[in-house]
């Protein structure tokens, strides 16, 4: 007899959904939306039984926002994990750089992530360009990302929407596939009916 075959499990990765965050100019960013998105993404995945891992930065610098014993490290409250859900703490903006979560990731069967946080152009940017180098199936929710603006290498202020839009750009085809939150949703929905 032959054993079913089913989907491999889908990690939703949220990254430095922190207090500090909130600390940041809210004109200077896009996507005013973006934490409304991540919450409706992680209630699907904990109603969807599928693994959820929750990043969090954890500053060397001090004075940061970010620098451990402080409330800027914490989780935003609507985004605090529960118990049983993995948290990965990182102190670069890569999570895959002096952790453990590719060995987590893989002793699950999880080869497809699905992103979502801040920032677009910094921390998810660098975590998808190692996930896609280390052959995970990388997506990247953009509406569920956002960034601040920024000036370019040549002094030239750049709105965070075009740093955004760059960045995705830059994960696009090469890194990972930039999707929205509803093709998200959707692949959740049909590998939850393969189950």
């Amino acid at each position: 007899m032959i054993a079913p075959v089913f989907p491999s499990p889908i990690a939703l990765i949220i990254i430095d959904m922190q207090q500090g965050m909130r600390r940041m100019p809210a004109e200077s960013r896009n996507n005013p939306q973006a934490e409304e998105t991540i919450l409706r993404l992680l209630c699907a995945w904990r109603a969807a039984g599928q693994p959820v891992v929750h990043v969090r930065h954890m500053s060397r610098t001090p004075g940061s926002p970010f620098w451990p014993g402080q409330d800027g490290v914490e989780f935003q409250p609507e985004l605090q994990p529960l118990p049983g859900e993995h948290v990965q703490e990182k102190n670069v903006p890569d999570v895959f750089i002096h952790s453990q979560l590719e060995r987590w990731l893989r002793m699950r069967g999880i080869q497809q992530l699905v992103i979502t946080g801040v920032s677009t152009n910094n921390s998810v940017e660098a975590c998808v360009r190692t996930a896609g180098n280390l052959g995970f199936d990388t997506l990247v929710v953009a509406d569920g990302c956002y960034a601040y603006a920024k000036a370019d290498f040549d002094g030239v202020l750049r709105s965070a929407q075009q740093v955004h839009a760059m960045a995705l750009a830059n994960l696009q085809g090469e890194y990972a596939q930039v999707i929205n939150s509803e093709a998200a949703l959707a692949l959740l929905l049909k590998s939850s009916v393969a189950l």
